[in-house]
């Protein structure tokens, strides 16, 4: 089986009974694809045993032949591996059964005496939607188990680092600054911090410093004794006391005032802490992980943060990569919020069509990952009972949303195709939704014969399952 985790290499699987036109088509498609081993089987259970053996991107069946046709084949072939693309190889007389083996999971048909080009294109898209589907399913695969390492998701090189990175900054205790832009994920870095490290089944805080007032920030931190001023009715123990043996979050730590600075200062020199109103200081045993989304050093220059401050908490540092610099772990992370937003709804999980995953890919993300987060609750929300698809994605981005092809200016015929080939799906969705994913009913609505409304359908890849409600039980 040729292939790697990254990007596979399908084979191709010719069956036909007939064997110079199988012949013929193999070395056809050996010149159009040469990166694809191409198969022959003369009779159904070659071509199972083929299928138990090799990585089968596409298989093109003879619809009629000896023994065990290509209908009884179909389902047989995707029991045994549900990511193939089977298309089959028909006479005019025979589309109608065709197109009744379309229903069953045949991905597409061609009409003999074949058309190479149609051939070539069809086979390519089909290799094109194993690769994918082979995709999506590895990487729900990998969501579903955790298998990520921890709660960190991603793959790219910038997320091996970091992870790499954080495994040897956990085993130590010194203090760690992690640093970032808002929205990467820097109190889950934190976090991350704390559970690989020796302290993990001790206390864990969390401290909002630009959340709280100044003036309430050091009674947070440090604490009160009663009395210590108005209002202050009974002792509290402060952050710091609290976390003691464990590990503390200062979160966005740029933003505390100098007078905590300084106090600050004292707590990581000395560890120890006083009590806003007590007499006298209690030693401490806690770690601290401060992140922030400012330029520090910037800061010091300014004189708005201590330099000697900077450099105790400074003393590790994380950075936290830019959604931009780690572009290959969208795909992980959609499917990730979208298995994280189904569950938060309590409804089934949601595909996430191919489509759909390029513009996604190709779009900007200012918010990084915490923007993409909130951007697939929303496709899952407005996506109602079917799939996330790409019209999904652009009605919840206004319209922006576009795949790096549709960035160029494209050829009159091309983009009129494209016009025309919105309207149609726009248009066949609409009375799917009217009939509720009724084809028979679609085409009499739409005066179309039921032939051609499938063909729309398998080309613009709707799926009227997509539309029909569930059944109540």
């Amino acid at each position: 089986m040729s292939e790697t985790a990254e990007a596979p290499v399908f084979d191709i699987l010719i069956v036909d009974d007939e064997q110079d036109f199988a012949v013929g088509l193999k070395r056809i498609l050996e010149r159009a694809f040469p990166d694809c081993t191409c198969l022959v089987a003369h009779d159904g259970e070659q071509a199972l045993a083929h299928l138990s053996q090799r990585r089968i991107g596409v298989m093109l069946t003879d619809l009629r032949m000896p023994g065990m046709d290509g209908m009884t084949l179909l389902p047989k072939a995707l029991d045994i591996d549900p990511l193939v693309s089977v298309v089959l190889l028909t006479a005019y007389g025979s589309i109608e059964r065709a197109v009744e083996a379309l229903k069953v999971g045949a991905y597409d048909f061609l009409t003999k005496p074949v058309d190479y080009q149609d051939l070539q294109r069809v086979v390519e898209k089909a290799l094109e939607r194993s690769r994918l589907l082979w995709e999506n399913h590895r990487l729900r695969e990998k969501v579903g188990s955790g298998a990520s390492g921890s709660r960190l998701v991603g793959e790219s090189a910038a997320m091996t680092r970091l992870k790499d990175h954080l495994e040897m900054v956990a085993a130590t205790d010194y203090t760690v600054l992690v640093l970032g832009e808002s929205g990467t994920g820097k109190e889950l870095v934190a976090r991350t911090v704390h559970e690989m490290s020796p302290r993990a089944n001790q206390p864990w805080l969390t401290v909002n410093c630009p959340a709280i007032p100044d003036q309430l920030l050091e009674s947070e931190l440090f604490g009160h004794v009663q009395g210590a001023f108005t209002g202050a009715n009974r002792e509290h123990k402060g952050v710091f006391l609290t976390a003691d043996k464990g590990t503390l979050l200062l979160d966005e730590i740029g933003d505390i005032t100098p007078d905590i600075q300084t106090k600050l200062l004292r707590v990581l020199q000395e560890q120890e802490i006083r009590q806003v109103g007590a007499s006298k200081s209690v030693s401490i045993d806690v770690r601290i992980v401060a992140t922030t989304n400012q330029d520090l050093e910037d800061k010091i220059q300014d004189g708005s943060f201590r330099e000697d401050l900077f450099y105790r908490l400074n003393v590790l540092t994380v950075r936290v990569p830019p959604l931009r610099e780690r572009k290959e772990d969208i795909p992980l992370l959609a499917h990730a919020f979208v298995r994280q937003t189904c569950q938060e709804m309590g409804t089934d999980p949601k595909e996430i069509r191919p489509e759909a995953m390029s513009l996604l890919s190709a779009r900007n993300w200012p918010g990084n990952v915490r923007e993409l987060q909130n951007f697939m609750r929303k496709l899952v929300v407005f996506s109602g009972q079917g799939p996330v698809d790409h019209h999904v994605v652009r009605i919840v981005d206004g319209g922006n949303s576009q795949s790096p092809e549709e960035q160029r200016i494209l050829p009159y015929k091309e983009a009129k195709s494209q016009v025309v080939d919105d309207f149609t799906r726009s248009y066949v969705q609409a009375v799917l939704r009217e009939t509720e994913g009724n084809v028979s009913e679609a085409a009499r609505l739409s005066g179309l014969e039921r032939v051609s409304l499938q063909k729309i359908l398998r080309r613009l890849d709707i799926q009227a399952k997509d539309f029909r409600q569930p059944s109540s039980s």
